[in-house]
């Protein structure tokens, strides 16, 4: 008989008996029946480990929110628009101009980009239905990959499902503890978080700092195997742009690969568009990884790696972003690499948009506003220095039926604290006089009242 059948033929009290004296003695193998300890296993731990409302973040968020209501500053977030986001939209019935939407080139809705979306739906439907790897391939993928490259003139490009996890998963990929990566410190979260994936040494280097990049290379870079260095073609919080020239000298006399994230650049830097190695005359190949994303000037979604073909191939098949993702949608990428299109068509699209950043650092500058490090392209910050402003005036332009977000601590340093407009080809200059006429009114009038707020709480 075997001992299982043995063990269920005793009786309750013998049971018992067997399993406190396996317990005491430590054997039994971790049978089922032990029973256990008189000591509960999580006697030491709180209720409230298992409650959502206790997580710190969530503390912290709730309160944000509560002061934020007590200071009179609206929700800016999650605000729903009736309709396309263009140089206007709707909110709740009623229009406002808009300065928080991506759509650079002013794409959006318009009826090419319609016509590939829905030629795509009704051939390909509305998922690619599994991960590329497995069977989610379409021919819309490869002729967006295929644009991209030729875009870049590089030998092959991948593109991601999502633009966040793209950056992530290719960093991550690349190196590992034996590494070090260099990026910009106002280099994007997915940047930073990708460093971190990675397990390399992770160095940020002071904006724009290209002395104090040369002096953490010439610091550490021989006690790595592989470095990369990261920078952005069109910084995202202050709309300026790097010094590629020396970025490119500096990668190739420490050995190291190049990577630049061109999300903000990409139909908006350059006479035609190409981005920041078009912008300084550098051959694109110099650099060793392009990166963007298309949920902007290609009104699409997800990201994009162009490169070499080694590095693509590698990724495709052993990046976890890629590999356990589902494929991008066929109808996204069919609208993507329709915007592509049009882009090299049309380079008056970004001729415009580069019009448009020029006039609102004119006029900005005119009124008497901090355009910060803002050379003058569709990301255009006015800085006014501290976070209870920025939310303040947010709201107070709200009012005035003006869409445009704030960007506080901790996103940005709260001495640093702004308004932040991203610029489109639907624009106009009268849309952007007006909006800055309006800040220009109500920014006196919110620093006051920020001010007695903090003379409030600081005699409290």
């Amino acid at each position: 008989m075997s001992d299982s059948k043995k063990f269920s033929k005793l009786s309750a009290k013998a049971k018992n008996s067997l399993i406190a004296k396996m317990s005491k003695s430590g054997s039994g193998g971790g049978d089922p029946r032990r029973v256990p300890s008189r000591r509960s296993p999580v006697a030491g731990i709180h209720d409230s480990m298992c409650d959502f409302n206790q997580l710190p973040g969530y503390k912290e968020l709730k309160i944000h929110q509560t002061i934020a209501m007590q200071t009179g500053i609206m929700e800016p977030y999650f605000l729903c628009h009736d309709g396309l986001a263009k140089g206007t939209t709707s909110i709740g019935g009623e229009e406002y101009l808009n300065f928080s939407t991506y759509d650079y080139l002013g794409l959006n809705g318009t009826e090419r980009l319609n016509n590939a979306a829905c030629d795509a739906i009704k051939r390909y439907g509305t998922s690619a239905s599994a991960s590329r790897l497995v069977s989610g391939e379409r021919p819309p993928h490869r002729e967006l990959e295929r644009g991209l490259a030729d875009f870049y003139r590089t030998e092959d490009c991948l593109v991601f499902v999502s633009g966040h996890a793209t950056n992530i998963w290719t960093i991550s990929q690349l190196l590992n503890r034996n590494d070090m990566i260099v990026y910009d410190a106002l280099s994007h979260n997915s940047i930073i978080h990708g460093a971190k994936m990675s397990g390399a040494t992770r160095i940020a280097y002071p904006h724009n700092d290209y002395d104090a990049l040369e002096r953490l290379l010439a610091e550490n870079r021989a006690a790595h195997k592989r470095c990369l260095i990261v920078t952005e073609g069109l910084f995202s919080m202050d709309g300026d742009l790097p010094d590629l020239p020396r970025l490119i000298e500096q990668k190739s006399r420490y050995k190291s690969f190049l990577m630049v994230d061109e999300a903000h650049a990409l139909g908006i830097v350059g006479k035609t568009g190409h981005g920041v190695a078009e912008y300084f005359g550098v051959d694109f190949n110099d650099v060793d990884i392009w990166m963007g994303t298309l949920s902007k000037s290609m009104c699409g979604c997800g990201g994009y790696i162009a490169s070499r073909k080694a590095f693509t191939e590698y990724l495709k098949y052993s990046a976890p972003g890629f590999v356990y993702s589902v494929g991008m949608p066929p109808a996204l990428a069919a609208t993507s690499a329709e915007a592509l299109r049009i882009l090299v068509e049309e380079p008056e699209r970004p001729a415009r948009v580069q019009e448009l950043g020029r006039f609102f650092v004119q006029e900005a500058k005119r009124l008497g506003l901090d355009t910060g490090h803002g050379q003058g392209y569709a990301v255009a910050p006015l800085i006014v220095g501290n976070s209870l402003v920025a939310g303040l005036l947010s709201t107070a332009m709200h009012k005035r039926k003006v869409n445009v977000l704030p960007i506080i601590y901790p996103a940005v340093e709260d001495s640093a604290a702004r308004l932040r407009f991203f610029l489109s080809y639907s624009h106009s200059k009268e849309q952007i006089s007006r909006a800055l006429s309006i800040v220009a009114e109500e920014l006196p009038k919110v620093r006051k009242l920020a001010t007695s707020f903090s003379d409030e709480s600081a005699s409290k």
